[in-house]
């Protein structure tokens, strides 16, 4: 038996997915998504629970905004999992497609944007710091499909 994808819908009903803040982060996570070469993430439980969120579940589907908040592409959740973040692998950390070779480096750089004023103001901690107990939420999505014009496409 052979399974067919649900049909795409209207991208406009589907919840927007932010990655990072609207800039160069963001524009660069963006464009990996968009070359398929970034197919996981991870948050921090902590911006869920404040945002009053609830977690991604497998099978939804989300839509992918740039940092000029166009619907750039759909993305659907495969794999989600909250996990200590010192227990981030490096399998995880490669399917990022952020460049990262060691999980060292990736953290790095995660705690950069988890240690900085933006992140801190968002979760109304100005103090926030994470260490390797603090639980992330690793998730795994594949594009189905890019919503850009086909004049911006590659």
């Amino acid at each position: 038996m052979t399974h067919s994808p649900a049909p795409l819908g209207d991208p406009a009903e589907l919840p927007r997915a932010e990655f990072a803040f609207p800039g160069p982060l963001r524009d660069k996570l963006v464009s990996a998504i968009l070359d398929g070469s970034k197919t996981a993430t991870t948050g921090l439980l902590l911006d869920y629970e404040h945002e009053g969120e609830p977690l991604p579940e497998v099978g939804a589907r989300s839509v992918v905004v740039d940092s000029a908040d166009r619907p750039v592409a759909v993305i659907e959740i495969t794999d989600v999992r909250v996990v200590p973040l010192g227990d981030v692998d490096l399998a995880h950390v490669v399917d990022e497609g952020e460049g990262d070779t060691t999980v060292a480096a990736w953290r790095a750089a995660h705690e950069r944007f988890w240690h900085s004023d933006e992140m801190r103001a968002a979760l109304d901690d100005p103090t926030f710091t994470v260490d390797d107990t603090t639980p992330v939420v690793l998730e795994r999505f594949h594009l189905i499909t890019d919503l850009r014009p086909e004049s911006d496409a590659p």
